[in-house]
């Protein structure tokens, strides 16, 4: 009879704090939402600004091309037999500018530089994916404007990818190929998984403007070790405007082509024997980003009349730190040298 009333009085208490504290959660959570979404909201603003202040400090250095309704930016140094330089994902036209190499192709052949769409000052609509065969078919396109029928083609890493989808769609306009640190055939990329997120919509868009940026900053001498290892950084690159590098609408473009890396890589393997124009292949023997052995070695043997140029000691940047033979490397194929291999190799 009196355990009832008992259990009663004792539940009681507990209830009657449930009924009082229950409220209090949902505010407590609104408020926690809200401030999350107002810290995001700062974090945006603020890399907005710091995005449009690196392209006030870094100003287009080149001109303009309006290519089927897309805004490439490019520079144009030289005389003599054009030479096209593609560089590689999350780069720019500074790049090839700070390594010399623009300068030093310069003193023999008219040398194109673009930053490739997303990349730079040039633009990337998101109506068009854009794999190395769709940059293949811009750049094609953009060279044609500017009355370039011929040209030797370098890429450096992704920008590859780019130069042999160019060969295999263009073989007339591709007089020789340079590739340097290039990712030719499919491999377990745990890292590029992680690297494409922010090209995904919606939730991509909310961490490329927030997040990334922050990160992208904190981790850029870890990058930059890792890319130039086991050489040094060198003092030239400094001239590099790591700022428009971490800019949200690069990032984008940077997190779109790690995204496609191992796809179009699957895609590509079995044609580059193909290829009949002159090839160079170069690459650094202690590559910590791209195994030389795996992709470049392989590529060689792949391509019977190629030359393979395994540099000792030397990372992924080797247009920065191995400039020279980068320059030897574009002699090889570029004409007039380029155009008796081409016979030779028919």
């Amino acid at each position: 009879m009196n355990a009832q009333p008992r259990r009663q009085l004792h539940d009681d208490p507990r209830g009657a704090l449930r009924r009082q504290s229950s409220p209090a959660r949902p505010a407590a959570r609104a408020a926690v939402i809200g401030l999350a979404a107002a810290g995001l909201a700062i974090s945006a603003l603020v890399n907005h600004r710091l995005a449009r202040k690196a392209e006030q400090d870094n100003p287009p250095v080149g001109q303009f091309l309006n290519v089927n309704g897309v805004r490439l930016h490019y520079v144009e140094r030289g005389s003599g037999e054009p030479v096209v330089l593609l560089h590689g994902n999350g780069s720019m036209i500074q790049d090839f500018e700070s390594s010399g190499l623009i300068d030093l192709a310069a003193r023999k052949y008219r040398v194109i530089v673009l930053d490739r769409p997303g990349y730079g000052h040039s633009d990337r609509p998101r109506s068009t994916i854009w794999t190395p065969a769709a940059q293949a078919d811009l750049i094609h396109d953009a060279l044609a404007q500017i009355g370039i029928t011929r040209a030797t083609i370098l890429g450096h890493s992704w920008g590859c990818s780019v130069a042999v989808a160019l060969a295999h769609k263009y073989p007339d306009l591709v007089g020789g190929l340079v590739l340097a640190s290039g990712y030719y055939y499919p491999t377990a990329r745990l890292d590029v998984v992680g690297m494409g997120v922010p090209a995904v919509p919606v939730a991509g868009d909310v961490i490329r403007y927030t997040i990334s940026p922050v990160l992208s900053r904190l981790m850029w001498p870890l990058l930059m070790r890792k890319i130039f290892g086991p050489e040094a950084v060198p003092g030239k690159f400094a001239g590099f405007p790591k700022a428009m590098a971490v800019r949200p609408s690069q990032i984008r473009a940077s997190a779109a082509e790690s995204a496609l890396m191992v796809p179009d890589a699957l895609a590509a393997r079995d044609t580059y024997a193909r290829l009949k124009m002159p090839v160079a292949i170069i690459a650094g023997a202690e590559d910590r980003l791209v195994d030389a052995e795996d992709q470049s070695a392989r590529l060689h043997g792949d391509i019977p009349h190629s030359s393979f140029h395994r540099i000792p000691g030397a990372g992924h940047m080797i247009h920065q730190t191995e400039t020279e033979a980068v320059m030897s490397a574009i002699e090889k194929v570029a004409p007039p040298h380029g155009r008796n291999a081409r016979l030779n190799a028919a």
